[in-house]
């Protein structure tokens, strides 16, 4: 049972909210002017629906991000071929993109409301979703606290917790367990992060592997793939992607080293595009010549860096090469997924930082598809190695897809945990317009 000392943090968080409430309109602005926000949509932040509500059952998604939106993607096709209603709410305008792309008029999509009872309040109170499935670490206190109180089940999938996000959490134990014992079922990515939701106070909790793993190939245009290969022909090319401050200099560091004796083509591929503009100053300075994909400049001979800043296309980026970095490893800490790559057929470099992919990463090196290299040198040494050495690098690409086919598997086990819940829902969406009629 949750303190008192804990319910009075909740209830401070609440009226804290609803004050601040009124204000939220300055920091929504803040973020649309660096286009964080869509600002022709932002009454959705408020709770304001902007699309009608489909008839029948509603299962609601929430995903924060693009990788949270990827991962939950198939789960959110299962469910939609069972015939329930989708409501798909994301944070950012990137992760809404790629919605759109992958998803369509399958969903209905809308902005995440804010965490204050306003918001959340509105937004359930439009939509009255049957269920809600939150993806990964999306713990937001006021929404879990006002879905508990209509007596919404909430089932977190793909759950993880960081070492970071762990250790936070620990330090709060009672309202960590005022929160997480609001959730019907934490659906968990390993081991490791089930019991440490179990610490925190969630149950039940089952184990279902990464549904990232599940995920199809991620998409490409075949006619600028095709353009891409003609202009790059024989030259040998590396990718470093998902890149965070420092990684690009990192990368233009190993270009310089090696192009002389290769005539490397890099490709760089930051993590937020909008920063773009500027890692395309720096590598100038460098006296590197820079070519973009939304100026859809051409690959000619004398380009060194290839500049992916677009979203969606990291399917284009990774099948122009066989050698891919991967960023917020080396300098930032917490890693990103190296399971594009590795099922794209590239043999994946990383830093040492990749807390958040810990399993991922263990079961790649262990099949020999991943290395980890402590510093620019080492990776230079890396890239320059695996380029050179045909057969090291088939054999990891070999064994980075077969990595991938034997984590397969968390979307049946997710579907199965869901039954419970989705099941009376089926029954539902098919008795309703019998009713009607």
């Amino acid at each position: 049972m949750s303190s008192l000392r804990a319910r009075l943090a909740l209830s401070s968080y609440r009226w804290i909210g609803t004050a601040i409430y009124p204000l939220a309109w300055s920091y929504l602005a803040i973020r649309a002017a660096k286009g964080k926000e869509d600002p022709a949509r932002r009454r959705e932040r408020y709770g304001h629906a902007s699309a009608p509500r489909p008839q029948g059952p509603l299962v609601w998604f929430h995903a924060a991000s693009v990788g949270e939106t990827v991962a939950v993607t198939p789960l959110i096709k299962e469910i939609r071929r069972r015939g329930i209603s989708v409501v798909l709410t994301t944070g950012t305008t990137t992760s809404a993109r790629v919605a759109a792309e992958r998803l369509g008029s399958a969903v209905v999509h809308q902005y995440v409301p804010l965490d204050c009872k306003p918001a959340v309040s509105r937004f359930l109170d439009y939509w009255e979703p049957d269920l809600a499935i939150i993806a990964e670490s999306e713990i937001w206190p006021m929404t879990i606290v006002e879905l508990g109180s209509r007596h919404i089940p909430q089932v977190l999938v793909n759950g993880r917790l960081s070492d970071r996000t762990f250790a936070r959490w620990k330090k709060r134990p009672s309202l960590a367990e005022a929160l997480f014992e609001n959730l019907a079922l934490v659906i968990a990515q390993s081991e490791v992060d089930a019991e440490r939701f179990r610490t925190l106070g969630a149950l039940p909790v089952m184990v279902s592997g990464n549904l990232k793993v599940d995920t199809d190939a991620p998409p490409h245009d075949p006619k600028a793939l095709k353009e891409y290969r003609q202009q790059i022909g024989a030259r040998k090319s590396w990718a470093a992607i998902s890149t965070f401050d420092g990684e690009e200099d990192a990368a233009a560091t190993v270009h310089r080293a090696l192009k002389d004796r290769s005539g490397l083509l890099t490709i760089i591929v930051p993590r937020h595009p909008e920063r773009c503009d500027a890692v395309e100053t720096a590598l100038i300075a460098r006296g590197l010549k820079v070519a973009r994909r939304t100026r859809n400049d051409p690959l000619t001979p004398d380009v060194d860096i290839f500049l992916g800043d677009t979203i969606g296309e990291m399917g284009l980026y990774l099948r122009l090469t066989e050698v891919a970095f991967v960023g917020r490893s080396l300098f930032a800490e917490g890693g990103q997924n190296p399971l594009e790559p590795a099922m794209l057929g590239c043999a994946v470099l990383s830093g040492g930082n990749v807390q958040n992919f810990r399993e991922t990463y263990q079961m790649l090196a262990k099949n020999g598809s991943a290395k980890i290299v402590r510093d620019v040198e080492m990776l230079a040494k890396g890239v320059n190695y695996l380029l050179g050495n045909d057969d090291m690098r088939r054999s990891m690409i070999d064994a980075g897809l077969e990595s991938v086919q034997q984590m397969r598997g968390a979307l049946t086990a997710t579907i199965k945990g869901l039954e419970p819940y989705i099941n009376p829902l089926v029954v539902k969406a098919r008795l309703e317009p019998r009713m009607e009629g």
